[in-house]
């Protein structure tokens, strides 16, 4: 399955958990039951996958996590926020770059149309 395919069946499992919850629950929640769609999708998910940083050929052990990775080809990041920033689109292009990644997500589930709200990040795809 290609991105593009792991892309399509992510924003439908978006739009039922948005559907099902709305808006102004914590970030934590939508990130479990985000999860708990995709699982049913039969999609390998990990939870906060460790971001790999390295500077001047060192290693550096930060903590950085990203929210969901699918297949281990797309990035989900997922917000809750009033507005999003300008530095939540870059921290996706990051997290891209980190990783090797082609594809993220970044979603914001505190919002009146959700179908507004999510933002495809590409990294030479």
């Amino acid at each position: 399955m290609n991105e593009n395919d792991i892309s399509y069946k992510i924003r439908g499992a978006i739009f039922k958990v948005y559907k099902e919850l709305g808006p102004g629950l914590l970030e934590s929640v939508y990130l479990a039951a985000l999860m708990h769609e995709l699982l049913k999708e039969n999609l390998d998910v990990l939870k906060e996958v460790a971001v790999p940083v390295s500077y001047d050929g060192v290693k550096l052990d930060l903590g950085f996590r990203l929210d969901l990775l699918v297949n281990d080809k797309v990035i989900i990041e997922v917000k809750s926020v009033e507005n999003l920033a300008e530095v939540h689109h870059k921290q996706v292009l990051t997290y891209l770059k980190l990783c090797n990644k082609k594809l993220g997500l970044l979603v914001n589930f505190n919002t009146d149309n959700i179908s507004k709200s999510i933002y495809r990040k590409v990294m030479n795809l």
